[in-house]
């Protein structure tokens, strides 16, 4: 039986340090068989995967469109949704902790149906409203992105 479901969360036009880092998350994840989640596509989402994929766990990627067509590579489970951007929500909900790194719209929409729903998030160089929500931790690295998963996925 599988861990926790950790969705990460971020832009399909990343930045280096952003896709860096959500490979090593995903990859830390997927080492301690968690299910890796993510919007099935580039950027953000395609570091994800290869990250679980490189920890030898399993990924899922929400795709929006009516096929698989742009699938990242690395995923172990394509799933077309015909949903667009509210396939967000499905994502969050299907959830035990959501990471959002980096910004775009897509990501802001995936953290505020997190805050709004109640499931923890961990914030690295993205969004954080103010005052943050008791249930939303902003961390500094991947590394203290790790350190606040680990309490919030045991058991």
């Amino acid at each position: 039986m599988p861990g926790a479901y950790i969705a990460v969360c971020g832009p399909s036009e990343a930045s280096a340090a952003d896709q860096l880092d959500a490979e090593h998350i995903a990859q830390w994840a997927a080492e301690r068989g968690h299910v890796v989640l993510c919007g099935g596509q580039g950027g953000v989402m395609a570091a994800a995967a290869l990250g679980a994929a490189a920890g030898g766990g399993v990924s899922v990627g929400l795709l929006p469109g009516d096929t698989r067509d742009g699938a990242a590579p690395g995923l172990t489970v394509a799933l077309r949704t015909g949903l667009d951007e509210m396939r967000n929500a499905l994502l969050v909900r299907t959830a035990d902790v959501v990471v959002c790194i980096g910004g775009s719209w897509g990501t802001l929409s995936e953290l505020a149906l997190a805050v709004r729903t109640g499931v923890p998030v961990i914030a690295l160089r993205t969004w954080v409203p103010a005052p943050a929500p008791g249930h939303l931790i902003e961390v500094g690295s991947a590394h203290e992105a790790c350190q606040a998963l680990a309490p919030l996925i045991q058991g």
